[in-house]
């Protein structure tokens, strides 16, 4: 007979699972996870960042809007595919803690904006760059769009930090 209750839904099933038991019984695997995440995402925020400051005119002026992107993707990718990973090993551990916060579901809603703001400007925005990839001045597409980012990514980080904060009150 199990320790755990029968799963009733989805994120029971999840959390009662056999990974979910592990990595939140475990000493020293949630705290390691939550680690090795938060450093992936402040390096897909840092890399980020980069870029978007570039678009809106804040830094790296002197450096090709291409330059730079072809320098800071690798990074941005790699560590936000650990992010995600590392992300959905502690979600398993507390799956329904996680689906009842807010915070956990408005940093959920900020990454896909994240994302469709970097679809479109990728898609539209970005095809045009030959244009404008050495000036200074970026359009104003190109300058919205780094600026959404910088707010979402912020967001991100603002809605995690408050999940950790907040789990037991939202939570069962």
């Amino acid at each position: 007979m199990s320790l755990y209750p029968e799963p009733t839904n989805i994120w029971e099933s999840l959390e009662y699972s056999q990974l979910g038991i592990t990595v939140a019984e475990s000493t020293w695997m949630f705290p390691t996870l939550e680690t090795v995440h938060v450093i992936a995402l402040v390096t897909v925020l840092g890399m980020i960042a980069i870029v978007d400051l570039r678009l809106v005119g804040v830094g790296s002026r002197a450096l090709a809007v291409t330059k730079l992107s072809k320098d800071t993707l690798p990074w941005v990718w790699g560590a936000f595919v650990l992010a995600a990973m590392t992300g959905g090993l502690l979600f398993v551990s507390k799956a329904t803690s996680y689906v009842a916060n807010p915070y956990f579901l408005w940093k959920m809603v900020m990454m896909a904006l994240a994302g469709i703001n970097m679809m479109y400007f990728h898609f539209f925005t970005y095809r045009t760059v030959v244009h404008w990839d050495l000036d200074p001045s970026v359009p104003l597409a190109a300058k919205v769009a780094g600026a959404l980012s910088l707010v979402f990514w912020l967001l991100v980080v603002f809605f995690g930090r408050a999940i950790g904060f907040t789990l037991g009150i939202f939570g069962s």
